[in-house]
């Protein structure tokens, strides 16, 4: 747990922090219509007389939807309803075209779970810590405003609207008041990704809005004391900036109770230009909204076996591969966190692994030289021509001594290029390492015959020029000596 030290030195602070989440489902069709999600098509060609809310029409909800936010809900150890409901939440705003948004009140879907995070920073030891999760609930999204003749509101000469997105179905995920660091929140909001993506319920493309976080964020001075006026913190599309305005709003709140003026409950805007938070209105409460039950919308069951059914489906999750790489596989923490970090990424690892290559290896090959080429070329490892059997060929004929690492690095360009099979390649070019001891001798005393002052000076006592010699012998042999071969061979003829 964090806590800041007070600037008037009057004792210490900690920063109570929970996160609304809203994930965009990633259905074909909206919540309560078969009007397209599709993204970046031209503004408001994807409505129709429910998404406008028409006279007349009615709602259905869109099961693939609710299939989604049970899934959702089972990996975040949330308990699902067996009975929920749809309510009405009253508010005008341009882009909300009905006046009222359909989600969720008092009988959400799922209640009650938690994530594990692993928060990593730089410098610090990395940690786990258990967030819970108050609930998850189904809701329709509102359209888009675009605002003209400024590149901010203020300024603007006009606003337009795009109803494109406007009932698209979202799954609002609110954790319990349990972070305590904006880089906690990162790191909690960048696993709720993980897992959204993990499912495929979602893409959690942030720069899309296909995922977006709220911030509520008090200050207290200590554990025990009891919460603070809570600001809610909108309009943050990174990780990065969900830690930065954590942290800017810690310290705002923070020095303005240490000054003597009060802190209200408001909505705040994050600007990153300015790496600092504004005040954009007062936060309305519950009781504004006005809610209560949707008539148009039956009561949702959940049957224990549909449930059951759906549970089955789920994959391994990001926390279960952590601890398995970590535990079975003996991988480093960063190795399983990196690895894990994409679904497609760790499916290419197993699949190495289990065409026979050491995990250890593997992990090497794909968090490096993989890695660095695959975001070069800003590409998935999806469209990576080498096969993962194929990476797995290559890191056996480093273990088994065939080649050394130099000429596996020396190929790997090639097979990233193209693919195909390393063992091929080497055989037709005569790259397998000279592991015959008789002939790296004669390769060694060549050398040592072409070089008698460095010899000399060695046996003076000026052993570092071993390096040397290494490095001319394995510029002699195209870098195919037995490294622990030449190495002996080498030290015995210099010591004479």
């Amino acid at each position: 747990m964090q806590v800041m030290t007070s600037a008037s030195g009057q004792g210490e602070w900690e920063a109570v922090i929970g996160l609304e989440t809203h994930v965009q489902l990633g259905t074909a069709s909206k919540i309560f219509t078969a009007a397209s999600t599709n993204f970046g098509d031209d503004p408001n060609t994807h409505i129709d007389p429910v998404v406008l809310g028409l006279p007349g029409t009615l709602p259905v909800l869109n099961q693939k939807v609710l299939e989604y936010a049970v899934k959702a809900a089972l990996a975040l150890n949330l308990q699902v309803a067996e009975h929920s409901k749809f309510d009405r939440k009253q508010y005008f705003y341009p882009d909300l075209p009905k006046n009222y948004q359909i989600s969720q009140f008092d009988q959400p879907i799922a209640e009650n779970g938690w994530i594990e995070v692993e928060v990593a920073e730089k410098g610090k030891e990395t940690y786990l810590k258990t967030i819970g999760i108050e609930r998850l609930h189904m809701e329709e999204d509102a359209g888009k405003l675009v605002h003209a003749g400024s590149d901010r509101l203020a300024g603007s000469t006009h606003s337009l609207v795009d109803y494109n997105r406007a009932g698209v179905a979202l799954a609002e995920i609110v954790s319990k008041p349990d972070l305590r660091t904006g880089r906690e929140a990162a790191e909690y909001a960048s696993e709720i990704r993980r897992i959204m993506r993990y499912l495929g319920v979602s893409d959690g493309n942030m720069q899309e809005g296909s995922l977006r976080c709220d911030v509520n964020i008090s200050v207290r001075r200590g554990p025990d004391e009891p919460f603070g006026v809570k600001v809610e913190i909108k309009n943050m599309n990174s990780f990065s900036a969900i830690q930065k305005a954590c942290d800017h709003e810690i310290a705002r709140q923070i020095k303005a109770i240490e000054a003597g003026e009060p802190i209200g409950q408001e909505t705040r805007l994050w600007d990153e230009s300015k790496q600092l938070t504004k005040s954009m209105r007062s936060k309305e409460g519950s009781s504004d909204y006005r809610y209560f039950p949707e008539p148009d919308l039956g009561p949702i069951e959940v049957t224990s076996e549909r449930r059951e059914g759906w549970r089955a489906e789920l994959p391994e999750l990001p926390a279960a591969k952590r601890h398995r790489y970590a535990d079975q596989l003996g991988l480093s923490i960063y190795d399983a966190r990196v690895l894990t970090d994409e679904r497609a990424m760790a499916e290419y690892f197993e699949a190495a692994v289990a065409a026979g290559a050491e995990a250890k290896g593997v992990a090497n090959w794909v968090t490096g030289d993989i890695a660095a080429y695959l975001n070069a070329g800003k590409l998935s490892i999806t469209e990576l021509p080498l096969k993962p059997e194929e990476l797995a060929e290559l890191v056996q004929l480093i273990d088994n001594g065939t080649i050394s690492g130099k000429i596996a690095k020396e190929i790997l360009p090639e097979l990233l290029e193209k693919g195909g099979s390393a063992k091929t390649i080497v055989a037709e070019r005569g790259l397998g390492m000279i592991s015959d001891p008789a002939a790296i001798k004669e390769v060694v005393q060549e050398l040592l015959a072409a070089h008698p002052a460095e010899v000399e000076a060695f046996r003076g006592g000026k052993t570092k020029l071993q390096g040397f010699f290494v490095g001319q012998l394995m510029k002699r042999t195209g870098g195919r000596a037995d490294p622990k071969l030449a190495n002996r061979i080498l030290s015995e003829q210099l010591k004479g």
